[in-house]
């Protein structure tokens, strides 16, 4: 796992390797343990190393044996060994022992279709000198980032968008509608950044950039798939589901250093640790949980629960490690903007980070449950659509009379049952094609009029809920429910779920896996019935039923928490003040974007507990930090 970057075609009025050194400085928290550059005419590529597979020899940037073709990677090819074999088979010579040599002999061997071949997490760079091409690539879920920007025929990238911003020439223009959709979901859709001529390769995608001319081209390599669903009984498809994902962890717990789980009181991290405990063997595995004082956010006790579930299955193979964090500094707040590049507001990124810090003190490599409510129909808005649909009967009078009566009470928050019913009257009257993004959406049409300044609205291309149809794509599922789901994958997940996984964990050096996300497991999720994954009110059921002798009853049970801050509380005490001086003394106040007169409202709502306005706030309070940057 590693940072990488690149300068192809500097100009002649840049020193080029400067530039490369301070955009790969900016990335040296995502590779401690090395640099290496490869520097040539018109060509420079730069690699920040953390040492994962073959500590010895596994240094890049990599070469051909000609040096015809060059490569730099971050990310691991859990098929490496394999691929290796054969291409040895063919005549291909090693150099080394790492798992990212392969790409090269696979590109020598097959051309830029060798990506469809890797199986794993990564992003790369690999420059071919006879045909003067760069191809860029990353992997089928969007794992690993990579991020680029074009001056002319200069093309220069990095994975980590605030990287990028140490070229001269990093274009600074804001992009009015990528901020529209953050404002709205609290994290900005790929391929687009907060930036108009900045993007972030699409995931399943390679681009090709021809170094004389300057033309790209970009392709896609994989889809995933719903159109086709398999049949079976629950006992057979949850034995093949079984079967494909400890598969999938086996693989993912090939490494040179020490590796671990990640483990709260959620069924699919306790799925995770269990496969790994029995899959570690004698020599075990160590099992990571962050807790905080408020009980509604904290799970360390399901937690425990889980690991001694799995102990007593295991032959206690599981050694669970927990700490409390008992205050939460604005400082990470801080840290963790910079490391984004842009505004992203999903607050779980702070425990995340703080997991990661505290796994990093003993791991260098981590297994997640990411991915399995996207797979497998986890999410409470996936029920909440479906109750929707039969709610429609009802007159929509009645609906919008309801929602106004509800709106008269103070709120709770939303995790309380008022929350839950105040959001799911409010989709319950949006018509059926902006439904979803209504339930998402954290800044309405409503809030929108009145807190988008004249010139901000003006410069938008499209409703809300038109662009968020645009980042989906075309969807192939032909269940009417499973739509949500598939939206989910091409946006929610790339966007932000695995955007926080990266970020939150390179920060700390700390590589993150998820076999939930393994090729054969997301493509054999995709073609699971619906009604496999939402039975009734029973969400992830096939999962539930294919893994529920290896966890706990308890955590089997227990509802749906996610992991979470107490963001609406830390708002009207510890981080009050800091808060204050960003909205409304910082440079917020002074942007063309939102009034002042509405965010000083909204706080003042806050501040006194009628309201919980606390998402729209935190997106407000991230954009602020972000400026100020």
């Amino acid at each position: 796992m590693c940072g990488i970057a690149g300068i192809i075609n500097s100009r002649e009025n840049h020193n080029g390797r400067e530039l490369l050194n301070a955009i790969c400085g900016a990335m040296r928290h995502r590779g401690p343990d090395g640099y290496g550059v490869h520097d040539a005419p018109g060509v420079l590529l730069g690699h920040r190393r953390l040492a994962v597979i073959d500590l010895e020899t596994g240094d890049q940037p990599l070469y051909s044996e000609d040096r015809s073709v060059v490569l730099v990677v971050n990310g691991e090819i859990y098929n490496y060994q394999e691929l290796r074999r054969e291409l040895e088979s063919k005549g291909h010579i090693f150099g080394t022992r790492s798992d990212s040599e392969v790409l090269i002999h696979l590109y020598e061997e097959q051309g830029e279709g060798f990506v469809s071949r890797l199986d794993g997490m990564f992003a790369f760079a690999l420059f071919d000198s006879r045909k003067k091409k760069l191809f860029l690539g990353r992997d089928i879920m969007g794992k690993k980032p990579l991020y680029y920007f074009c001056c002319g025929k200069e093309l220069v990238f990095a994975s980590e968008l605030g990287a990028l911003k140490y070229h001269r020439d990093f274009p600074e223009t804001l992009d009015c509608d990528a901020l529209a959709d953050y404002f709205s979901l609290l994290y900005i859709p790929q391929p687009g950044t907060v930036y108009k001529d900045v993007f972030h390769l699409p995931c399943a995608h390679i681009m090709s950039f021809d170094c004389t001319t300057g033309k790209k081209e970009l392709r896609p390599y994989w889809r995933l798939e719903f159109s086709e669903k398999v049949t079976g009984s629950p006992e057979e498809l949850g034995g093949e589901l079984r079967r494909l994902f400890f598969k999938a962890v086996e693989k993912r717990l090939v490494a040179d250093v020490p590796l671990g789980v990640f483990l709260s009181g959620g069924i699919d991290s306790n799925i995770t640790a269990a496969a790994a405990a029995e899959l570690s063997g004698a020599k075990g595995c160590s099992a990571y949980t962050v807790g905080f004082a408020e009980k509604c956010y904290d799970e360390r006790f399901l937690a425990a629960q889980g690991a001694a579930f799995i102990n007593a299955r295991c032959g206690g193979n599981l050694r669970h490690k927990v700490q409390e964090v008992e205050t939460l500094d604005f400082s990470l707040v801080e840290e963790l903007v910079r490391h984004c590049g842009q505004p992203y507001a999903d607050s779980s990124i702070l425990p995340t980070a703080l997991l990661s810090h505290f796994a990093r003190q003993e791991l260098t490599v981590a297994l997640s449950g990411d991915g399995a409510d996207e797979l497998f129909g986890g999410y409470e808005r996936y029920l909440a659509m479906a109750m929707a649909e039969k709610f429609t009967r009802i007159p929509v009078f009645l609906r919008k009379s309801a929602l106004k009566t509800l709106s008269l009470f103070p709120e709770g928050g939303e995790r309380t049952f008022a929350g839950r019913l105040r959001r799911f009257l409010k989709i319950s009257c949006v018509r059926f094609d902006e439904r979803y993004f209504a339930i998402l959406d954290r800044c309405p049409e409503t809030l929108r009029q009145r807190l988008f300044t004249p010139e901000f609205r003006s410069a938008l291309s499209a409703s809300g809920s038109e662009r968020f149809r645009r980042h989906c794509g075309m969807l192939t599922t032909p269940c009417r429910g499973e739509i949500y789901s598939e939206m989910d994958i091409h946006s929610y997940l790339g966007g932000d779920i695995l955007v926080k996984a990266d970020i939150s964990s390179m920060a700390s050096a700390l590589e993150v896996r998820s076999p939930f996300l393994d090729r054969q497991v997301a493509e054999f999720a995709a073609a699971l019935p619906w009604e496999m994954k939402l039975k009734g009110r029973e969400r992830k059921s096939l999962l539930r039923h294919a893994f529920g002798d290896m966890i706990s009853p308890e955590v089997l049970h227990a509802p749906k928490k996610g992991f979470g801050v107490p963001v609406a509380h830390l708002l009207r005490t510890k981080w009050r003040r800091p808060a204050e001086e960003l909205l409304f003394e910082g440079a917020l106040p002074g942007s063309s974007f939102l009034r002042p007169d509405t965010v000083r409202t909204l706080w003042q709502e806050h501040q006194s507990g009628r309201k919980d306005n606390s998402y729209s706030l935190w997106s407000f309070l991230i954009f602020a930090l972000f400026l100020r940057r």
